[in-house]
C-alpha cells in the first residue's frame, strides 16, 4: 500500500506542483512583457457593428479598429456596417471631421415573382443557390433570373434580409441594410448591387437583369427589361443606358425625375421610398 502511494500519489503532486509553478512563471512573463494596447482601439470597436463581416477590407472589426489608430484616423478607410454616423463618431475620436458619405443598400435586380415567370424545372438535389445555378437554370424560366433559395438572406451578419412569402424573392430592409456587399458577394447571378441610399431614401433603378431580346425575355418573364429604350430616350439627364438588351440607371446621375418609370411598358424600373400621390421635382446635383 504505501508503495502503491509513493508510485501513484507522489508523481501526482509532484506535477501539480511544476504545473503551478510554470503557470506562475508564465503569469509575470506576460504581465512583464505585454504590449498595452492603445485605449482608443477599443473605443472605436465599441462604435462598430461587431458582425465581423470584412466589408472594410480587414479581417474584422478589431483589425479595422487597430488600422484606425495607426493610421490616426479613420482617413482612407471605413466601415459600412457603422454608416455615417458611425464613422463621424469615429473620426471625432481622433479630432477629425466625418460623416459625410451617404448610406448604401443592397438593390435586387430581378422581378421575376412566381407568378411573372413559369415554373421550367423541378431541382430535388442539394439546396443553394451556387448549386442550382451550376446543375440548372433553376425552378422558373428565365437563366437571369432571382434562383429564389436564399443564400444571401443565409448570408447577411446584420439580419436585412428576407425571403418574401408571397413572391418568393429576397426582401431588403434598408433599416438594416449597411451597403457591406456581403448578400451581392453570394449571389451566383450577380443579382444584387450595391448603390446609394438617395436622398431621404428616394431612388430609381432597373429590377431585371435578362440579357435576351425584347421578344424572348418577355416570354421568360412578364416583368422583364425588353430594351425597347424608351427610358433611355426620355431622361434628360443621361442617366440611363441599355447594355445587352437590358437597362441600368447610374444613381450619379439620376435626378430622380421618374420619367422612366412612366414610360417602362414593362414595370421594370422601380422606386423607393417616393410618395405615391405626389410629384417629385428633380434632385439638385
Amino acid at each position: 500500500m504505501i508503495l502503491y502511494i509513493q508510485q501513484i500519489l507522489f508523481p501526482a503532486v509532484a506535477l501539480g506542483v511544476i504545473g503551478a509553478i510554470a503557470a506562475a512563471l508564465l503569469c509575470i512573463v506576460v504581465r512583464r512583457f505585454a504590449v498595452k494596447e492603445d485605449e482608443r482601439v477599443e473605443q472605436v470597436e465599441a462604435l462598430l457593428p461587431g458582425a465581423n463581416c470584412g466589408a472594410c477590407g480587414f479581417l474584422g472589426c478589431h483589425d479595422f479598429a487597430l488600422q484606425c489608430v495607426r493610421l490616426g484616423g479613420p482617413e482612407g478607410i471605413s466601415c459600412p456596417g457603422a454608416g455615417p454616423d458611425g464613422m463621424a463618431a469615429i473620426a471625432a475620436l481622433f479630432g477629425m471631421t466625418g460623416g459625410t458619405a451617404s448610406k448604401n443598400v443592397a438593390v435586387l435586380r430581378c422581378n421575376g415573382t412566381c407568378t411573372s415567370r413559369h415554373p421550367l424545372s423541378i431541382y430535388s438535389g442539394p439546396q443553394g443557390c451556387n448549386m442550382e445555378s451550376m446543375i440548372v437554370s433553376g425552378p422558373l424560366t428565365c437563366a437571369f433570373g432571382c434562383i429564389q433559395c436564399g443564400d444571401c438572406v443565409k448570408a447577411c451578419p446584420f439580419e436585412a434580409m428576407k425571403m418574401d412569402p408571397v413572391t418568393n424573392l429576397p426582401e431588403i430592409d434598408e433599416n438594416k441594410c449597411t451597403g457591406c456587399g456581403i448578400c451581392a458577394g453570394t449571389c451566383p447571378r450577380n443579382l444584387l448591387t450595391i448603390q446609394p441610399a438617395g436622398p431621404k431614401g428616394r431612388r430609381v433603378w432597373v429590377a431585371c437583369s435578362n440579357r435576351h431580346r425584347g421578344a424572348i425575355a418577355r416570354k421568360e418573364c412578364d416583368s422583364a427589361c425588353i430594351g425597347c429604350g424608351k427610358c433611355e430616350r426620355v431622361c434628360p439627364f443621361g442617366a440611363v443606358s441599355i447594355t445587352d438588351n437590358v437597362a441600368t440607371i447610374d444613381p450619379a446621375l439620376c435626378r430622380l425625375c421618374r420619367k422612366c418609370v412612366a414610360v417602362c411598358p414593362t414595370g421594370a424600373i422601380h422606386t423607393a421610398n417616393f410618395p405615391s400621390a405626389q410629384t417629385i421635382k428633380p434632385e439638385a446635383s
